[in-house]
């Protein structure tokens, strides 16, 4: 299968920064690209890359890149807080359409964070190539993330709740006690599976070497949100998002039916789709189900 890779200039405030990306399958090749856009903020896109299997089952384009602050892309670890917003991020998108020659027809698939991103794009932005919008384990504000987190954090143990607490309050998150009860929360909502495929210890490895994007946007942990993304939300304008969408989130998800429910409500042209038997990373612990869905949806 045909893989490109590069580096992409991108200019803002003046700046100039480089956003890495990674094609898979010929974007001539007849089917329309798709656009995956990777969570965090701050993981890289390595977790992402099992939807490569939709250029060899599917003869879909499949367009990776690294958000700048993280991967292969620019790091930029002595910016201030303020300067990681939404708007950056899809000020960045918007010059990988442009770059690549694809914003007149293509789909776009966001997992978690990059799903509020898609989001927050499309309900402020004309994207009038956009044909499919995908959504994974997302939420249209911050404050419905939270509010299934605390559902998830109040149903484990309470020596788990206290641990949190205590590290929260005392800004010790980065010790080793707050992380072991970090991963075993990861273990029942990010990824249930006894051993992590490669592509997802890579991403969160990146994550852990430089979390300059995340402790901005988020905080120190998903627990308690305190970052520039506290007050975000798109609720308002879902009912301007026109482009057909498909929603999936899963049981033990970390995206909770709270936070999928406004997007089904309130965008007019939806289908929502739940995973019975996983978690954050469905496409993972679920490929056969999940692709199985994707395919179709992506090729109508």
């Amino acid at each position: 299968m045909l893989e490109t890779t590069g580096k992409i200039d991108f200019t803002y405030n003046g700046e100039i920064f480089q956003t890495w990306y990674k094609v898979v399958g010929g974007l001539k090749s007849g089917g329309r690209p798709l656009i995956v856009l990777h969570g965090g903020p701050g993981v890289s896109h390595h977790y992402m890359l099992p939807h490569d299997a939709l250029a060899a089952s599917h003869n879909i384009p499949v367009i990776f890149y690294d958000q700048i602050g993280n991967g292969e892309s620019s790091h930029l670890p002595g910016k201030p807080k303020e300067f990681w917003t939404i708007d950056l991020f899809i000020d960045e998108l918007e010059n990988v359409f442009v770059y690549l020659g694809i914003r007149d027809d293509f789909d776009m698939l966001g997992h978690s964070w990059g799903g509020m991103m898609a989001t927050h794009y499309v309900a402020h932005r004309q994207l009038v190539g956009l044909r499919r919008l995908v959504l994974g384990g997302s939420a249209p504000s911050m404050q419905l993330w939270q509010m299934s987190m605390s559902k998830l954090v109040a149903e484990m143990p309470e020596e788990f709740r206290e641990t949190v607490k205590k590290h929260e309050e005392n800004g010790t998150t980065d010790s080793p006690e707050f992380q072991l009860a970090r991963l075993a929360f990861y273990k029942k909502h990010l990824f249930l599976l006894n051993d992590w495929p490669e592509v997802l210890a890579k991403a969160y490895t990146s994550l852990s070497q430089n979390p300059t994007v995340y402790h901005a946007m988020m905080g120190p942990s998903e627990f308690t949100i305190t970052g520039t993304l506290k007050t975000w939300s798109v609720v308002d304008r879902l009912h301007l998002m026109s482009v057909p969408t498909l929603l999936i989130n899963s049981a033990q998800d970390e995206a909770q039916d709270v936070c999928v429910s406004p997007l089904f409500m309130k965008i007019p042209h939806v289908k929502w789709v739940q995973l019975s038997r996983s978690s954050h990373m469905h496409f993972m612990e679920e490929p056969e189900r999940y692709f199985s869905i994707l395919g179709e949806i992506l090729t109508n």
